[in-house]
C-alpha cells in the first residue's frame, strides 16, 4: 500500500529564502515575486503558479538597473 495522500502535483515555490522587498519595484530580491504573489501563491491554481514562474526572469531587470551611482552625480552638478 502506498501512502499518496500527502502528494500534491503543485508547482513549487520560487522562494529562496532572500526575503527582502526591493523598495522601488516592489518586487522580493530573492524570488521576484511581488507581495501580492507571495501571499497568495498558496492559493493559487497550477495555471496562475506557472504564468507567475514564466514572468520571473524577465522581472530580474528591474531589479539591476542602476541610477548611476556617483558618475551620475557628478554628470548632473553644474560646472562652478
Amino acid at each position: 500500500m502506498t501512502d499518496n495522500i500527502w502528494k500534491r502535483d503543485e508547482i513549487e515555490s520560487p522562494c529562496i529564502k532572500i526575503c527582502v522587498i526591493h523598495p522601488e519595484a516592489r518586487l522580493c530580491t530573492g524570488c521576484l515575486r511581488s507581495i501580492d504573489e507571495i501571499t497568495q501563491w498558496s492559493r493559487l491554481g497550477a495555471e496562475a503558479r506557472r504564468a507567475v514562474m514564466a514572468e520571473l526572469p524577465a522581472r530580474a531587470a528591474r531589479l539591476t538597473q542602476r541610477r548611476g551611482g556617483r558618475a551620475a552625480r557628478l554628470r548632473q552638478t553644474p560646472p562652478a
